[in-house]
């Protein structure tokens, strides 16, 4: 194999070798630890993406990566062709730990996505009764929830639809956040389920208003229609609940100090459910909706092997053990109030916004320029990464690992460059 020696070498191999699907920010990594990663060439950085969210315990953490390697040791793959002595044991442990009776479990984000879709689409037909072929999603403009073709026929991203037609019909967009057009697209015939992000991530951490996703719950429920909630990016205690749904708790939707809950019908999970050792991803469900699925209507060779099961065990007790979750409330709070008073200094930036540690800025800019890319890049040469979304957003999402002294370095740096940035 052929090693590369500088950040130079890696960027040429990419650009010759791969698909050009990604424009990344011009850094090369070769190590993680905790909050920090590593370039080849040794400069050191605070991560403030976290993998789109899927480091959430941090990079390498010994524990999952343990469970990695003592697992690999053993069995990685059979195949669901036959048992293995992993799999029954993350399934009871995955489902008591978000409170529900089944799980189907997958690899990737958009699998979970796709999976969840079908699921939703039986339900309706052998369930709910609708007439095979007429049944209807709902879902949100400006969603982000993969880019298989499915899921591409009702993305809002015109980067992802151009040209890969034709889609898939079956959905209705409406707007976010928007409890009155929910309502009236439900009136229609053969609605089968809604799909929703409880944080629009890639959208620019768009956070809906208070109760809005009770809301949802409660209008899928007296419709009879399945509220599936897509928590890949907000889900395993980012926002400072175990799921984005749960408000400021660890409870999964099932706290009894709520007399009203958005708990989801399918609850649709991927990224940090593996802490970013391996693909990992999960629908759960109760038996009512589960049951629909029997042999040969649903698969994945690598879904469900020992591998993905002994790692997401341990990934999972990590955000308990270590009170991630709570942190990541505590650490939002403070980032939130220090650029909330850091924006009075600067008309650069002109919004904060999100939850728990999935937040972003609003640049002073249209979508088309290239302010928050050029920020993002000067924050690099600062020794912190991040990444912008919709153009004239800059998500920060760091690992849940993180001290509060660490978060003050970062908003240290956040601070300052975007202060140099406005002088220049």
């Amino acid at each position: 194999m052929e090693l590369v020696q500088t950040s130079n070498d890696a960027i040429t191999l990419e650009n010759k070798y791969g698909a050009h699907n990604y424009h990344p920010l011009p850094v090369v990594l070769a190590k993680g630890e905790g909050v920090y990663v590593w370039d080849v060439e040794g400069k050191k950085y605070f991560d403030f993406l976290s993998s789109y969210s899927a480091v959430n315990q941090g990079h390498c953490h010994p524990r999952i990566v343990g469970a990695l390697k003592e697992q690999a040791d053993k069995l990685t793959l059979t195949s669901r062709a036959f048992y293995n002595d992993v799999l029954g044991p993350y399934e009871k442990y995955v489902t008591e730990y978000f409170g529900f009776d089944k799980v189907l479990p997958m690899n990737t984000g958009a699998e979970a996505v796709e999976t969840a879709i079908k699921i939703c689409r039986k339900w309706g037909y052998e369930k709910k009764g609708v007439a095979e072929n007429q049944g209807k999603i709902i879902v949100f403009d400006q969603n982000f929830h993969g880019r298989t073709t499915t899921i591409i026929s009702f993305s809002s991203d015109p980067d992802a639809r151009k040209n890969f037609g034709p889609y898939t019909s079956g959905f209705i967009k409406i707007p976010y956040n928007d409890p009155k057009a929910l309502a009236e697209a439900l009136k229609e015939d053969g609605i089968v389920g809604v799909l929703i992000e409880p944080i629009q991530g890639e959208a620019g951490v768009f956070v809906p208003d208070e109760g809005f996703l009770n809301e949802v719950a409660s209008l899928c429920k007296s419709h009879n229609v399945l509220f599936m909630a897509d928590e890949i990016q907000t889900g395993i205690g980012r926002t400072g609940g175990l799921l984005a749904i749960c408000g400021n708790c660890d409870c999964a939707g099932h706290c009894e100090k709520q007399s009203t809950y958005a708990t989801p019908d399918l609850l649709i999970l991927g990224k940090a459910i593996s802490g970013g050792v391996y693909p990992v991803s999960a629908v759960l469900a109760n038996d009512e909706i589960m049951e629909v699925i029997t042999p040969g209507t649903h698969g994945s060779t690598f879904g469900g092997n020992p591998l993905a099961g002994a790692v997401a065990m341990a990934a999972l007790e990590v955000i308990r053990d270590e009170k991630l979750t709570q942190n990541a409330r505590k650490l939002g709070e403070l980032f939130r109030d220090r650029m909330n008073k850091f924006i009075e200094r600067t008309e650069l930036v002109t919004l904060v916004r999100g939850k728990g540690l999935l937040n972003a800025i609003v640049i002073n800019d249209t979508e088309d320029s290239s302010t928050a890319w050029d920020i993002c890049v000067a924050l690099k040469e600062n020794g912190l990464l991040a990444k912008p979304t919709h153009g004239n957003i800059i998500r920060f999402a760091p690992p849940l690992v993180m001290t509060e002294e660490e978060l003050h370095s970062c908003c240290d740096i956040i601070e300052s460059t975007i202060l140099e940035f406005t002088a220049v």
